[in-house]
Parts: structure tokens; C-alpha cells; sequence
């Protein structure tokens, strides 16, 4: 059987936040969004249907999880999050991944999707530092350990 190794983009513009029973939660590296990308640790999965039953069902609860912890990045930058944008596109990256992505009325994108819009903007250190503490918080606070 083949080893899950994470994906190589994914590793250069993220940062860990928490390893799940299921997926690696990781930080997507642009301040511009609060961003958690989920990342089943299950090799060659490229599609939902890819994963047994059980793994989808618990890739739901860790998606809800990340919708909270996105939340809670968004409040620690002091910009709420107004909507969720949760996606498994896959295009670039192969390796079956989500994106949860916290949305606003007036981020840079919106209404229309924040893939190609503008450049990336890196975080702060003292920014990503308290981010991710948030976002690990809460997704301890439902029963998943931090990375």
C-alpha cells in the first residue's frame, strides 16, 4: 500500500494547524481569508467517492469543525465571517483536499471565487502565531487533539 505523503504545494503555501483522525488541517498561507484546507490522509484519494463510507462521514464532522476554527481565524483578525465557501476542486492539486474558506461582502474577491484574484498576502508572524492557536483551540474543543 502506498504511503500518504502531504502534496508538495500544499506543504509550501500552508501551515500545520492540526492533525485529525482523519485529514491534516492546515493554515492556507494568505491573510487575505481566513483559510483551513483539509487533507484526508488517505494515498491516491482524488474524489469524495474515493473514500469508504466511514472516512466521508468523518471528513463531514472535521468539515464542520474547520467551518468553526475558520470562524474563529476570521474573529482573531478582527474581520467576521460573514459566509463559508467550502470546496474539493482538486484541479492543481490531485491529492483529494477541501477548502474552507471564511467570506465577506467586502473581501477582495467578492461575491466571485478567491482562486487567481490578486497576489496572496503572507501572514504576520504574530498573526499567524494567535490564528492558529485559535483555530487548533477550537477544533480541541471538539474532541480533535491540535498538530
Amino acid at each position: 500500500m502506498d504511503r500518504f505523503t502531504l502534496p508538495p504545494a500544499l506543504l509550501k503555501e500552508t501551515h500545520p494547524v492540526a492533525s485529525l483522525p482523519l485529514s491534516e488541517a492546515r493554515l492556507q498561507d494568505d491573510a487575505r481569508w481566513p483559510w483551513i484546507i483539509l487533507i484526508p490522509r488517505r494515498p491516491g484519494a482524488r474524489e469524495l467517492e474515493h473514500l469508504a463510507s466511514a472516512d466521508r462521514n468523518l471528513l463531514m464532522e472535521e468539515q464542520m469543525a474547520a467551518c468553526a476554527a475558520v470562524r474563529a481565524v476570521g474573529s482573531g483578525l478582527g474581520r467576521a465571517v460573514e459566509k463559508l465557501n467550502v470546496a474539493a476542486l482538486g484541479n492543481v492539486t490531485p491529492q483529494l483536499h477541501v477548502h474552507v474558506i471564511g467570506r465577506r461582502a467586502d473581501d477582495e474577491a467578492w461575491p466571485r471565487p478567491v482562486w487567481g484574484v490578486g497576489e496572496a498576502r503572507a501572514y504576520a508572524k504574530a498573526d499567524l502565531e494567535s490564528v492558529i492557536a485559535a483555530a487548533a483551540g477550537v477544533l480541541k474543543g471538539w474532541g480533535f487533539k491540535g498538530g
